[in-house]
């Protein structure tokens, strides 16, 4: 992998593309930590260091942003909005017939989608940084720390307005570097950024880890959660990697005197189709009863209820909801992403037909039992690996930035995955070993 690596160094446009890439990296983590005006800096810092971690309802995002959401810093918001839009039009597609017909446009109208996507991304950049203005202006994004209410001293008009434009240009920055990095570097940009806002906060959580330790000084925890997140590593790859092949056969068609069809080609079906997205619904989701109680203050019983329930990752109630969460998103993105009858159309329209199956409603029939089979192990496992860091939280008596959890697993080996594929690619283009060889 070494020697494949230092060739693609040696490759001239490839080392161009890898050194591009690399610098918008660096510009994107220097981004990262500058702040906004009208924060007081120090008084961040303080509630930071008192906080050792525990992030609570915005551990999400915060994770998303590489740490940059707390120290509410010009890229605050992170790449959750760019995200956030890009799902919300994903799903739109299936219910607004207009933007179903310009998928079917092919280039020309994934452009046209590309650009609602930006224009809803700003929408959602100016709504995220009022709120989290106002969530710093009134001391809840550091509640327990004495001077979380004094991070924005000014509550003028104007100072709130450059606050959130700053934040919203801060997004928007972001969005044109991921295109940047999509169309003159290496991998899918926005991918890469998500990468390295994630990957940017392993080594503080993991030394932290080892500080908390009482075993050994800690070293004990750290070799543990070093295992788990090897083993982790394995298994998403494992699935990630996993596919069911259905076979299609083209049949043999003379036009003149040529022979044209008659190749053989399959369907892929990964055994995780929806990705991290049901990840992402199901914590999103349960975000929303803890945000209702935390900015009512109400005591209720139903607040109560919610604040013993649904804060806790650890109780039992929060556990079983999240997983039954993750499995029914996984069925739903599946559904909405997957149309069987569609696919079924486009074979019989070019020829294909599988082997055995009847083209039409039987094929369309067979490829929905087949995506029902498979997607059930795949929505399991989803679970079950988002479940990880609160079982972290319980055996290691780890903190809330347990680094190998469900969502920055997938996201970090996914992404490095279709990373090395691209570079690989290109190296087999110039004759040279690639890096899964």
């Amino acid at each position: 992998m070494l020697t494949a690596f230092a060739r693609a160094f040696k490759t001239p446009d490839l080392r161009k593309k890898l050194l591009f890439t690399l610098g918008i990296i660096v510009l994107f983590r220097l981004g990262q930590h500058v702040p906004i005006p009208g924060i007081d800096y120090k008084n961040v810092q303080t509630c930071m260091d008192l906080a050792k971690g525990q992030q609570g309802l915005f551990g999400l995002v915060n994770m998303f942003s590489g740490g940059a959401l707390l120290q509410i810093t010009i890229f605050a918001l992170g790449i959750m909005p760019y995200i956030t839009a890009s799902i919300i039009l994903q799903l739109l597609t299936v219910v607004i017939p207009r933007l179903e017909a310009l998928k079917k446009e092919g280039q020309a109208g994934q452009g046209k989608i590309t650009q609602y996507t930006r224009y809803l991304t700003i929408a959602l950049a100016i709504l995220q940084g009022t709120g989290l203005v106002a969530t710093a202006r009134s001391g809840s994004l550091f509640q327990s720390c004495p001077v979380g209410g004094q991070i924005v001293r000014d509550d003028s008009i104007f100072t709130t307005a450059v606050m959130v434009i700053t934040m919203t240009a801060g997004t928007a920055l972001i969005m044109w570097l991921g295109e940047l990095v999509t169309d003159r570097g290496i991998g899918n940009g926005m991918s890469i950024l998500m990468f390295v806002s994630i990957a940017a906060g392993f080594p503080s959580a993991m030394w932290s880890i080892k500080q908390q330790g009482k075993i050994m000084d800690g070293w004990l925890e750290f070799g543990l959660v070093i295992l788990c997140g090897l083993a982790m590593v394995g298994l998403v790859v494992f699935v990630e990697q996993a596919q069911r092949r259905i076979p299609v056969q083209y049949a043999k068609r003379m036009i003149g005197r040529r022979s044209y069809g008659g190749t053989s080609t399959y369907i892929p079906m990964k055994v995780n189709q929806a990705g991290v997205i049901p990840v992402i619904f199901a914590s999103s989701l349960l975000y929303i009863p803890a945000l209702i109680v935390q900015f009512s203050n109400s005591k209720a019983g139903w607040a109560t209820w919610i604040s013993q329930n649904f804060v806790k990752g650890d109780h039992p109630i929060y556990i079983a909801t999240y997983f039954l969460l993750i499995v029914f998103f996984a069925f739903f993105y599946v559904a909405i992403s997957f149309n069987p009858e569609e696919v079924a159309d486009n074979m019989k329209k070019y020829g294909g037909f599988i082997p055995g199956i009847r083209a039409g409603r039987p094929t369309a029939e067979y490829l929905s039992y087949v995506l029902n089979r498979i997607t059930w192990p795949g929505a399991l496992y989803l679970g079950l690996i988002a479940l990880v860091p609160t079982v972290a939280l319980v055996t290691l008596n780890a903190n809330q930035n347990f680094p190998f959890g469900g969502t920055s697993i997938l996201i970090i080996v996914g992404v490095g995955l279709e990373t090395v594929k691209q570079i690989e690619s290109q190296l087999q283009q110039r004759h040279y070993e690639g890096f899964l060889r």
